[in-house]
């Protein structure tokens, strides 16, 4: 069995220069989670991870900026790896990236440079 991880990319400037509160973000992460599971849902890793809850690994990654985020969202897509970006409604402003529940070897190539959110 391969061990399954979800990254979680969180904008940066969400709190630090645009003073969106934490529970605001966090929320969007989770928005995102739940959104990327819901989508997902019928796929193998998805229901390998969700069998397992009690070990459940995430990691959630920050990223600088909205361009930053939709480069690797656009990345994601090209290459066909599963994923949602979400959007904060009515702005329409996309917050954050999760992707869903892979071998780290699949996605490690989109995530690596980026480091752990709010380190």
């Amino acid at each position: 069995m391969t061990s399954l991880v979800q990254y979680v990319l969180v904008r940066g400037d969400l709190t630090r220069s645009l003073k969106w509160p934490s529970g605001a973000v966090i929320a969007q992460a989770c928005h995102a989670c739940v959104a990327v599971t819901h989508t997902y849902y019928s796929d193998l890793d998805t229901q390998e991870y969700l069998r397992a809850l009690n070990n459940m690994h995430k990691v959630v990654l920050e990223v600088p900026d909205e361009p930053a985020l939709l480069s690797v969202a656009e990345a994601l897509r090209k290459d066909g790896v599963h994923h949602v970006v979400w959007k904060e409604q009515p702005e329409d402003v996309a917050t954050c990236v999760a992707i869903k529940p892979s071998a780290k070897a699949a996605v490690s190539k989109y995530v690596r440079k980026f480091k752990l959110y709010g380190a």
